[in-house]
């Protein structure tokens, strides 16, 4: 059952005579067709018309749309402008700077510009470990894309995919008071993207991979890592695996089951898929089944990649060699960062007791979490409308703060599976149920604690 969102929130303005009671008219229009009023206000109210302003969630633009329509074909009603309001929100973008000191008088100029900046210049060219003291690379970090795999909407390029790295800046900066920047490159050249963030690495005291497709993006972190002495961290790698991490930590501790004994089954083998793998076979997984749009990945599967080449090697013990809805049966736990409704009914009906679902593709899910609850213990996804959110907002930020107050240059799997841990534990013994297994992103000693947790690892 698809349920309304804000993400598609829209807000209409409507007019109509009062003699047709226009707003208990165009309310119950907008309910009747499944949306959900979050506001109204009343515009002008004249002898000869009301117009008021009607905000509602819908459940996708087309629902939008419908809901437009309903009113349009009611006679008394006129309706004058719809807004979109995701849209309204991102006019001129979602971020900015800011100056931190004061620039109002001479002396002002003075320290801040010519000529005293030139000695801060000249102590930084005779010990370049000053740049860090002295300038925003102590808290600055580059969200770099290529624009290759964005959200679910795949390779849009780099100007398509500036919303969403603002989005992520805005949130390094809300949740850890990281300032981060927008670099969206236009080339898919693995090469031209490693040498083009080599280049603007100066600046910055962290690099944010994100949306980069696989195989690539193992690629372009692997060099990168070697290449320079600041932390390389693919969020959609390693961001979605330690969320995972902790939520799947926190589940088995509800159903009393072990992670070294559980069967898990994944679909979805590409850089979130592997990376999770990584880190559950890292802190005790043994039996991971995996799946990829072309079947089962066993021995046989064949792979000059790097990356799958672990997956095969580090998956799959029994060499299973059966479709997806086979390997189901009996699995304790499934996850899937793959595409929707992959999985069906019967699949998680024939899992074994107390079962674990995992369906994190967004926003349509692989199978929907309203019939996978019927069976599993424990269902999360990756929608903030469901209860067990798998959100990749409760690591980087934290994760991210605590690499630039450690100064720390690398990243280990000993400091990912250490935020993970970290995350589960924000979650009391008191709060944990099946409807809570991870803390709330607002949550704030999320960041303080995987700061703590990174720092102690570094």
């Amino acid at each position: 059952m698809a349920s309304t969102s804000p993400g598609y929130g829209i807000t209409i303005r409507v007019e109509g005579p009062p003699s047709s009671q226009p707003v208990a008219l165009a309310t119950a229009v907008i309910t009747g067709a499944g949306a959900t009023i979050t506001a109204l206000d009343v515009v002008e109210s004249l002898l000869e018309k009301v117009v008021i302003d009607i905000t509602c969630d819908t459940i996708d633009a087309a629902h939008a749309d419908e809901i437009t329509k309903a009113i349009s074909q009611k006679p008394e009603l006129t309706v004058r402008k719809v807004s979109d309001r995701t849209f309204l929100l991102h006019l001129g973008g979602k971020i900015e700077i800011q100056s931190k000191v004061p620039l109002k008088t001479r002396d002002d100029l003075s320290r801040a510009y010519t000529p005293g900046v030139a000695r801060i210049c000249q102590a930084i060219a005779d010990d370049p470990a000053d740049a860090r003291r002295l300038t925003i690379k102590r808290n600055t970090v580059a969200v770099v894309t290529d624009g290759s795999a964005v959200l679910g909407l795949g390779n849009i390029g780099p100007a398509a995919a500036l919303p969403v790295m603002e989005g992520k800046a805005a949130l390094f900066k809300r949740f850890a008071d990281v300032d981060a920047w927008p670099v969206c490159i236009d080339s898919q050249d693995v090469d031209e993207i490693v040498r083009t963030v080599q280049l603007i690495a100066p600046v910055y005291g962290g690099i944010n991979l994100e949306d980069i497709s696989a195989p690539r993006c193992f690629e372009i972190e692997r060099r990168l890592r070697d290449l320079l002495d600041i932390p390389v961290f693919h969020d959609d790698q390693h961001g979605t695996a330690i969320v995972v991490s902790a939520a799947l930590r926190n589940s088995l501790k509800l159903v009393k089951k072990n992670l070294a004994d559980v069967k898990i089954v994944m679909s979805g083998a590409g850089a979130a898929g592997t990376a999770i793998a990584r880190l559950l076979v890292k802190s005790g997984a043994k039996n991971i089944i995996g799946f990829d749009k072309d079947g089962v990945i066993n021995k046989q599967t064949k792979s000059d990649d790097v990356m799958r080449t672990w997956f095969i090697e580090h998956s799959n013990p029994h060499n299973f060699a059966g479709n997806i809805s086979e390997a189901m049966k009996g699995a304790d736990i499934f996850i899937g960062v793959s595409a929707p409704n992959v999985i069906s009914e019967s699949d998680v009906a024939s899992m074994a007791k107390d079962s674990i679902v995992f369906a994190l593709a967004n926003p349509d899910p692989e199978i929907d979490p309203f019939i996978a609850r019927k069976y599993a213990a424990v269902v999360a996804t990756g929608r903030s409308d469901q209860p067990n959110q798998i959100n990749n907002v409760l690591a980087f930020p934290g994760i991210f703060r605590g690499l630039l107050d450690a100064n720390a240059s690398k990243i280990t799997d000993e400091l990912l599976v250490a935020a993970a841990e970290a995350i589960a534990d924000c979650v009391s013994p008191e709060q944990l149920n099946a409807s809570f297994i991870v803390p709330s992103v607002f949550d704030p000693q999320v960041v303080t604690a995987v700061a703590a947790a990174v720092k102690k690892s570094v």
